[in-house]
């Protein structure tokens, strides 16, 4: 076995997971503050502790994580050196979310044992979900050099992979995650997001039946979801290709800005009806109103379960439906799958939503300068050439579909994540942002009606941002919103602060190119 690195001091973890100022002081303050209540607590012996962390274990494979955590305490508390119940606690906090405490606990064991690859894992994984991939790859290489049979630390670079658009890389290390640790439900679900990222519906397909039946039977309604979206893969799987590319090598479609959003018209027909679409860089997937579904009379291929959105009370039922082909001006894309939902603003006349994976095989520039959209074929494009006041800057893939980079708002030290969402009229900020304390000097008085996928939310609080930067690019007084993202979080893999919405992005002509996982900016040319 290599030796260890030295575990290093944090450095910028993220602010939605709380400043940690003091890592070190607080990790041995976590613990002190957990073991005064052992004082009076009996030690145990050393089989008794590892039939009690057995026990834990069985507990958590389970879903009952309260009474794992709470043996688990125990144990601490009696023996307070015991490594092995401080990582599997880690561990759950690690799937709570409750990314602090989860630190708090590897942090100090890998600190005291640098040739532990568990606790490295596990504090690279904290990482991770804080959205600080840097520290991230240092601690889940370190995890792997140490040991290759921990599955969590190929599970956590398998993520890290996926994230930056790895994609053939990213199945592979989750691959070898589940050949680790085969009883581990979230890393075999992991290894079907991916897959179906990647296209492989029937080995997705498989991984999330295969999911079903070894992950506790304690949340229903995701179960519900996924026997919905298995259905689905199985229909996607008798598909030759999907999102395949026909028709002209590039177009160059006139856009409308409504509200802040892009809206182009398409069609489902050679000389078919236009259809207005908005162009959404916040939705994975495409979507049709269920007004223009019936209109044009396509039909649901597959249900089950509610998704997770922002508006009313968060949820909305999920239909799948599938699109022979696509035209957007002279190109011709065949085979989209997409959801069908109700559209809640019937002000606006929508017909749909153009999300990421229908413009994903191209090179897709967003003018909102000139009021264009243009798409050219990645097979026969080479990297565009752009101005000398362009700006290129890296973008993330979340979990769930989204492209995320690092934002820097005025008053606040670290980067944050946020989406970068050309489907949202405003931007946002979190509730955990706004309630933080840096940003109160900015709130405003005015409440907004927001209107998300799942319905209406009425008074809204908002925010006018002294300064939000994107790369080297800032915008002064910056009207924003606060929503909880808890259900975005939930499922984009590490935490989001914020959306950048059309108020940011309508300065700009934005080209993403999501081979190489990138966008480029270019201010609009003052008329």
């Amino acid at each position: 076995m290599e030796a260890g690195l030295k575990v290093p001091i944090p450095t910028g973890f993220s602010h939605c997971v709380k400043s940690l100022v003091s890592a070190l002081f607080l990790a041995t303050f976590c613990f002190s503050t957990f073991l005064v209540a052992g004082d009076d607590v009996q030690k145990l012996d050393l089989d008794d502790v590892r039939k009690q962390i057995k026990r834990a274990k069985k507990f958590s494979r389970r879903g009952e994580s309260a009474a794992a955590e709470t043996i688990l305490r125990r144990v601490i508390a009696s023996n307070p050196q015991n490594s092995e119940a401080k990582l599997e606690l880690a561990y759950i906090f690690l799937k709570q979310k409750r990314l602090v405490d989860s630190y708090n606990y590897s942090f100090a064991v890998a600190d005291k044992e640098p040739n532990n690859a568990y606790a490295f894992a596990i504090l690279g994984a904290t990482y991770l979900s804080a959205g600080n991939f840097s520290e991230a790859r240092k601690l889940l290489q370190n995890a792997i050099i140490l040991s290759k049979k921990v599955g969590l630390a190929w599970a956590a670079y398998g993520m890290l992979d996926f994230y930056e658009n790895r994609i053939e890389e990213s199945i592979l290390n989750l691959r070898e995650a589940v050949h680790r640790d085969s009883r581990e439900p979230d890393f075999v679900f992991a290894l079907a997001q991916v897959s179906a990222r990647g296209e492989r519906y029937k080995e997705a397909a498989d991984a999330y039946e295969r999911f079903l039946r070894i992950a506790p039977k304690t949340d229903k309604e995701r179960r519900e979801r996924i026997k919905g979206l298995t259905r689905f893969l199985r229909y996607l799987g008798k598909k030759s290709s999907l999102y395949k590319a026909g028709g002209e090598h590039s177009t160059v479609v006139k856009m409308d800005l409504v509200n802040n959003r892009p809206i182009i018209k398409l069609r489902l027909k050679k000389k078919g009806e236009l259809l207005n679409f908005v162009l959404d860089t916040g939705s994975g997937i495409s979507v049709v109103s269920i007004r223009a579904a019936k209109r044009l009379k396509i039909r649901g291929v597959a249900r089950g379960g509610v998704a997770r959105a922002l508006g009313g009370d968060g949820k909305f039922e999920i239909v799948y439906g599938f699109l022979k082909r696509v035209y957007i001006g002279d190109v011709k894309v065949k085979n989209v799958p997409i959801y069908i939902r109700e559209f809640h603003n019937r002000k606006e006349r929508v017909d749909g939503y153009i999300g990421l994976s229908l413009i994903s095989k191209f090179i897709t520039t967003i003018d909102y300068g000139n009021s264009t959209f243009a798409l050219q074929r990645k097979d026969k494009t080479q990297a565009p050439n752009f101005e000398n006041d362009a700006m290129t800057i890296p973008l993330r893939l979340t979990s769930s579909g989204f492209l995320s980079g690092e934002v820097k708002l005025k008053g606040i030290r670290a980067p944050l994540n946020f989406i970068v969402d050309t489907g949202a009229s405003v931007s946002v900020i979190s509730e955990d942002l706004a309630d933080s304390g840096e940003l109160s000097p900015y709130v405003l008085q005015e409440k907004m009606r927001v209107i998300g996928a799942a319905g209406v939310t009425e008074n809204v609080p908002s925010f006018l941002l002294p300064r939000v930067t994107f790369g080297r690019f800032s915008r002064s007084s910056l009207k924003a919103i606060a929503l909880d993202l808890d259900l975005i979080n939930e499922t984009s893999g590490f935490e989001q602060a914020g959306i950048l919405g059309g108020n940011f992005l309508r300065n700009y002509r934005l080209t993403f190119d999501f081979k190489r996982s990138k966008v480029t900016f270019v201010p609009n040319v003052k008329k």
